[in-house]
């Protein structure tokens, strides 16, 4: 008994020096004079920070924060954002703001997207944060949500590839880019289509429910989503582009859930996931797989968890049907996105960044 004490002691006093060695490096770091730059990401169901400042090869990060809000539940039904999805929202962004003060940031964009854009009381939710914060948050437009999410993942983007689908399933809404690139990495990119369709996990979600989804339900889902696709692949048809991209890039919560539980990972891990490939017949897989789970099955999974477990199988159905109609062999996963493209931007803008060398 006394050994077990003795080494509880002995655990305890390593993990203490361990994290005042930790706090050092970083106040050393937070010290040195390199700018740092910030970019918040508030969706309709996440809340993201990065902090990082230039290095050689683009950025290195110094510290994230991340945190499921779901400031956008129930948003679909009446038009406004509730005072409890406010109160979560408003403690993960305080957070936030504890992170930007104390890292003494000296750029940052703070952006929100489809909740705040489709809430009635969006302004006078973002006026609150700025009076209780001292944040000012932008509400973005859906085309520069897209861009930006584009500028984060297109260092992912296969060297031979020359038209990419990149996507993003969000809470709220989906966003779909086609890329056309030239040159072997990447440094010119071009849009050449682009659409939002107000559909995402949230949203689908709370339509059709996603605690217990049958067959038919799953069917359901893909459908409802199927018309606003067909039209954004028939405005690519007309501009002559084609029928199958190169490859998918995904950089959404829901792509990089599949690839973790499709790798079999015990627990989620970026590392194994951002920058790995997904066939479609894998996303199939995983997607019935995840559909006949109890949810609490699901949230029991370790790249799910409770706070995504009736939520993930929505992405299921958005995703595989972006693969049906753009039947790619492979999909890119990134687990980058939004706030690494405001990240790039700034640091272009400040002319600190330096390009990275594409995966």
């Amino acid at each position: 008994m006394n050994s077990k004490k003795a080494s509880g002691r002995i655990r305890r006093a390593r993990k203490k020096a361990a994290g005042s060695r930790h706090a050092e490096r970083l106040l050393k770091l937070r010290d040195s004079g390199r700018p740092v730059y910030g970019a918040l990401d508030l969706g309709t169901n996440n809340c993201r920070l990065l902090l990082a400042m230039p290095a050689e090869n683009g950025f290195v990060v110094v510290d994230a924060f991340s945190r499921i809000v779901r400031l956008g539940e129930g948003v679909s039904r009446t038009g406004r954002l509730s005072e409890e999805a406010q109160a979560r929202t408003l403690d993960a962004l305080r957070v936030c703001a504890n992170k930007l003060r104390w890292w003494k940031v000296r750029r940052a964009r703070l952006i929100a997207t489809q909740a705040c854009r489709a809430a009635q009381n969006g302004p006078a939710f973002i006026e609150r944060v700025r009076r209780e914060l001292g944040l000012d948050l932008e509400v973005v437009d859906a085309e520069t949500e897209a861009r930006l999410a584009a500028a984060g993942a297109c260092p992912l983007i296969a060297e031979e590839a020359r038209n990419v689908l990149v996507f993003d399933i969000g809470g709220g809404s989906t966003e779909l880019l086609w890329l056309s690139a030239a040159g072997k990495t990447h440094e010119r990119l071009e849009v050449r289509e682009w659409t939002s369709i107000p559909v995402g996990v949230v949203t689908l979600s709370e339509r059709f429910g996603g605690r217990e989804v049958s067959r038919e339900t799953y069917a359901e889902m893909r459908r409802f989503v199927r018309r606003d696709l067909e039209h954004f692949a028939a405005r690519l048809r007309e501009l002559g582009l084609p029928e199958v991209p190169d490859h998918l890039l995904g950089t959404s919560g829901t792509v990089t859930t599949i690839s973790g539980v499709s790798l079999g990972l015990r627990r989620y891990d970026r590392n194994r996931v951002d920058g790995c490939w997904l066939s479609r017949a894998q996303v199939r897989m995983v997607s019935e797989k995840l559909r006949r789970m109890s949810l609490a099955e699901r949230a029991a999974n370790g790249c799910i968890g409770p706070e995504r477990a009736d939520l993930v199988i929505a992405g299921c159905a958005i995703l595989e049907e972006i693969c049906a109609i753009w039947p790619a062999e492979r999909i890119r996963v990134a687990d980058r996105g939004l706030r690494e493209g405001i990240l790039t931007e700034l640091m272009m803008e400040d002319g600190t960044y330096a390009r990275a060398e594409t995966t």
